[in-house]
């Protein structure tokens, strides 16, 4: 797994010896996994992460090249266009919203497989609201704390060192990947949405396909897109570790089924 900056995107030997990903596929290739967000040791999602990636590839055979993208570098043009998936991590604030929102919007757009969980989730909802339902003032209270209607608002209790039920809705891609209607899921977060103003983007086409047991929305996702899932839970702390949970294998598995398709000349 190498941390992805400007210097050395033409110098580490992934870079340098990975197959291009442009033109008809002629081999199997790994996939590439973007993971947005900005790296710290002191995060406990970012601290699973290389040992989940381990478990997919030793147990799942689902093996990545993940490339650590900080957010500043995703406000680039085109930062994550080339990767099979993008994974919009837990850690904010982030160092840059713009960053992370358009990491969210690229992996929308192009159909490019989308995992965002926690402030990855709050970014993806951020973005859609903005760019598709045309929301422009729709704010993130962490970010802006002086919004005057947030989007992204303070959650009336704390969800940090939470775990919560979660029912999915019936045919839902989080339930078909999890298999069941229900799940009990782990959190570290103190902002999520609002609930009054989801209608706009539900109007748009956002599907609201998980909520807790007091109604509130918790699952996001695209119908019709490759695979676009975002949580405001973290399936990364899902056990101890040594098993991937079904979301984020979903997410490899779709990285999968893009490396291998003909890419257009």
């Amino acid at each position: 797994m190498t941390e992805h900056t400007t210097t050395d995107r033409t110098t580490t030997e992934q870079a340098t010896t990975e197959p291009a990903i442009t033109g008809p596929a002629t081999a199997y290739r790994t996939p590439r996994l973007a993971l947005v967000g900005d790296r710290s040791a002191g995060v406990r999602s970012h601290a699973r992460i290389p040992g989940l990636l381990d478990a997919l590839a030793r147990r799942d055979q689902l093996p990545l090249d993940a490339y650590w993208i900080p957010t500043e570098e995703a406000a680039e043009p085109d930062a994550v266009a080339g990767f099979d998936a993008v994974w919009l991590v837990p850690g904010s604030p982030y160092r840059s919203e713009a960053g992370a929102v358009a990491a969210a919007r690229t992996a929308r757009e192009r159909a490019i497989p989308f995992l965002g969980t926690c402030g990855g989730f709050q970014h993806a909802v951020l973005e859609f609201a903005r760019t598709v339902c045309g929301l422009a003032g729709a704010a993130h209270a962490e970010n802006d704390p002086g919004a005057a209607d947030p989007l992204i608002e303070p959650l009336a209790c704390s969800l940090v060192g939470h775990e919560g039920v979660v029912t999915l809705d019936p045919g839902s891609l989080a339930a078909r990947l999890l298999g069941a209607q229900r799940t009990v899921e782990r959190y570290h977060c103190s902002y999520g949405p609002s609930g009054p103003k989801l209608a706009a983007l539900q109007a748009h086409g956002m599907r609201f396909s998980g909520r807790d047991e007091a109604g509130e929305v918790r699952i996001a996702e695209l119908p019709g897109h490759p695979f676009y899932l975002a949580t405001l839970f973290q399936p990364e702390l899902a056990g101890d570790g040594t098993a991937v949970h079904p979301l984020i294998r979903g997410l490899a598995a779709a990285a999968g089924r893009r490396a291998a398709a003909p890419q257009p000349a």
